[in-house]
């Protein structure tokens, strides 16, 4: 009985290992023109295998990550940006991300940068397809397969890596994809109390807490004024958004005129957010718009220094003015 059960066994292991090494070696045809995945320091083996399969390459992700614990191979893989296009086996796949063969230039995209920022970077970026080039920003959402959707914003701001041959809308597309995985994670967090109802609203925030200030320990209390100003129903009344709706028109002056000319920015004539984002935020502004400082401050003005004053009372505000902005 014993023998007739080995005689059954053989057979079974020798088919069973030709089709492991049939799914190693052979070559699957990607769906798409190129499958892109960004690898961050610290990516568990089972989360790479993951983050390949929901790419696009159609391979089981557990079926990968069992491969990279069998190869003896999957602490070897390392972080950064990769992208596979044509014809590709799993073997393959786990070569490249041990061999850190990655990319050939890098972009970096700045917090709190506007999209016509963006664009100039992707268009100085070395060795990178300019196949946005000649699009509209509606166009640009289009083919990003967001159509109608402003692009200020969406963009999470990073250095990307790329291969030859990238093009810079494949860079825009994970950035936007960094953009959500970012924001879902901070909305999913966020302080249960703040007046906030979507995560549009807490990106439109975010990004004006970005162009407040670059000072990470004046972010949170920014944000609280103007959670405390929108529970209150007051205007935000914020230069930023005044320059955004500016665009061009402004010179790197702001003048009383600009604060009183009414566009869909300008948080001095208009109650509430703007319509959309004014520039990229990152990942402390984000925290920051979910997670205000506890405080009753209105109002703020600059030190002077890249910090600010804040006030609770309108009096206090004014002499925090007189004394930072007027002098004696």
């Amino acid at each position: 009985m014993r023998f007739f059960f080995f005689r059954l066994l053989i057979p079974l292991l020798l088919v069973l290992g030709a089709a492991s090494a049939w799914w190693l070696w052979f070559p699957i045809t990607l769906p798409q023109a190129v499958a892109e995945v960004s690898i961050e320091p610290g990516t568990s083996p089972k989360e790479v295998a993951a983050l390949v399969a929901k790419a696009g390459v159609p391979v089981n992700a557990t079926l990968l990550y069992l491969w990279f614990r069998l190869s003896g191979q999957s602490r070897q893989i390392r972080a950064g940006s990769y992208e596979w296009s044509g014809q590709v086996s799993p073997r393959q796949i786990l070569q490249k991300l041990v061999r850190g063969d990655e990319s050939s230039g890098s972009v970096t995209l700045v917090e709190g940068w506007n999209i016509r920022q963006v664009r100039e970077a992707l268009r100085k970026a070395d060795r990178l397809k300019p196949d946005t080039a000649q699009l509209s920003d509606a166009q640009l959402m289009q083919a990003l397969e967001r159509p109608g959707l402003h692009p200020e914003g969406r963009f999470f701001p990073d250095t990307y890596t790329y291969s030859k041959g990238s093009t810079d809308l494949a860079v825009l597309r994970r950035a936007m994809r960094a953009m959500d995985r970012h924001l879902e994670a901070a909305w999913a967090q966020r302080n249960p109390k703040i007046p906030l109802k979507m995560p549009e609203q807490a990106l439109i925030l975010a990004s004006i807490v970005e162009k407040e200030t670059g000072l990470l320990s004046d972010q949170g209390q920014i944000s609280a004024v103007f959670h405390n100003r929108l529970v209150l129903g007051m205007r935000l009344q914020t230069d930023p958004t005044v320059i955004y709706g500016m665009g061009t028109r402004f010179d790197g002056n702001i003048r009383r005129s600009d604060l009183t000319t009414d566009t869909p920015y300008n948080t001095y004539t208009r109650e509430g957010l703007p319509p959309t984002p004014i520039s990229m935020p990152g990942r402390a502004a984000l925290h920051a718009a979910l997670h205000p400082a506890a405080s009753k401050a209105l109002f703020f003005v600059a030190r002077g220094d890249g910090s600010s004053e804040f006030s609770a009372t309108l009096e206090e505000h004014n002499r925090a003015v007189n004394k930072y902005q007027r002098g004696p």
